[in-house]
Parts: C-alpha cells; structure tokens; sequence
C-alpha cells in the first residue's frame, strides 16, 4: 500500500541509475537500490495519478507500491505502482499500473490471475471484438504474462489472435492479461517529470474502454 509522500516532492522522471537497479545482482542488494531510488518516485507517481484516475473512473482509486515481500532468492526483474479501487490490495481487481524493467518502463491497463472477474471480461471482450479492436491504439501492447517483458503490438494481431488471449485469460487458471505502452529505457531517460505524467494521464484514457468492460 502506498506510503505518504510530501506535497513538495513532484515526480523529476525517470533516470539510468533507476533502470540501472534491475542490473544489481542478489536479492539483498537490488531490493536496497529499488527501496532507495526507485520506490520513492513510483509513491510520487502513486499520489500523483489517483486523484485523476478517481474522476476518470468515477470512483477513488488507490495506488499501491509494490513491495515484492514474498521474494527470498531471486530480486524482482521489475516494479511498479499499480492503482485499484479497493484500498487495502489491487492484486484480485481489474487495476492500472506505471512500472519499470531494465528495459523500458510501462503504463497499462491489467487483469492478473488472482481478478475473478477474468470470466466475465473475457466474454464482454469477445462479444465486442470489434469494439476492442478500434478503442485499444494500434502502438499499444498485449501481454498474457506480466513476469515477461516482451509483449504483443496491437497492430500486428489478427482477429483470431486478439480473440485466442481472451479465451486463454477465462480458460486458464493462471491465465492473465495486460494493454498499454512500453516506454523504451533511452526515451523515458529524455522525458521529464511532467512529460511523463502528461502520457500516463493520456494512456489511462486510452484504457477506459477496458477498464469499463472489465467492471460492467
């Protein structure tokens, strides 16, 4: 759950040395650097967005810091602070998240495996495929499996291959799905604080049509 910040502390963007921290070996270590350079900004970007995301949404959404608690031999390969409706967890909610891996950071729209409203979302998807296919813009990104850094572009999926993540998120147990952008590492370095905000706030919108769906 997210911690209070200051009112004087804005979001000043992402740097190498934050992309950097995925590169330290050992858990101890890498988990040290996150806690230090990156979880501050992403508790910034967490009080930030979710005054705009709660009237986007029409309702108070909460953001929450990831704490990889559960971790006791490998470090996390990425973070992130995911914004929800429920104040005390995101993780069984159709939720937004704003992370990095060492590669590139992410803002998205997602469905984990423990959400079970999957079923639910996945028929309202498939009875609305065309609907989908015009809302979601075509440079944003698919991902069936949030542990991955590569995803599948919008534009490159045919009807049947954006229909099949859809059945494989209601079949599958384990089965989970993202959409949004990925930000490569050399752009977000460029992009200052406001920049950033600026195309999170963008990107949410863009989501709303998923979001909505998933909460009918």
């Amino acid at each position: 759950m997210s911690q209070p910040t200051t009112a004087t502390s804005p979001f000043t963007g992402f740097t190498n040395e934050d992309f950097a921290v995925f590169e330290i070996e050992g858990l101890e270590p890498r988990m040290n650097a996150l806690i230090e350079t990156v979880r501050p900004k992403l508790h910034q970007l967490g009080d930030r967005l979710s005054d705009y995301l709660s009237k986007l949404c029409g309702e108070t959404m909460f953001p929450h810091v990831a704490k990889h608690a559960r971790r006791t031999i490998n470090p996390p390969s990425d973070t992130w602070v995911a914004y929800a409706n429920n104040k005390r967890g995101y993780k069984a909610y159709p939720h937004f998240q704003i992370g990095l891996w060492s590669t590139h950071a992410f803002i998205q729209f997602a469905i984990i495996y423990e959400c079970p409203r999957k079923a639910e979302f996945s028929d309202r998807a498939l009875a609305e495929l065309a609907s989908v296919r015009r809302s979601v813009p075509s440079g944003f990104v698919w991902s069936k499996d949030h542990m991955v850094p590569e995803g599948l572009p919008h534009e490159s999926l045919s009807d049947e291959e954006l229909s099949e993540l859809f059945v494989r998120l209601k079949t599958f147990k384990a089965a989970e799905l993202t959409c949004g952008i990925h930000i490569q590492r050399d752009e977000a370095m460029r992009m200052d604080g406001e920049a950033f905000v600026k195309l999170a706030e963008q990107t949410f919108a863009k989501l709303m049509p998923l979001y909505r769906m998933a909460m009918a």
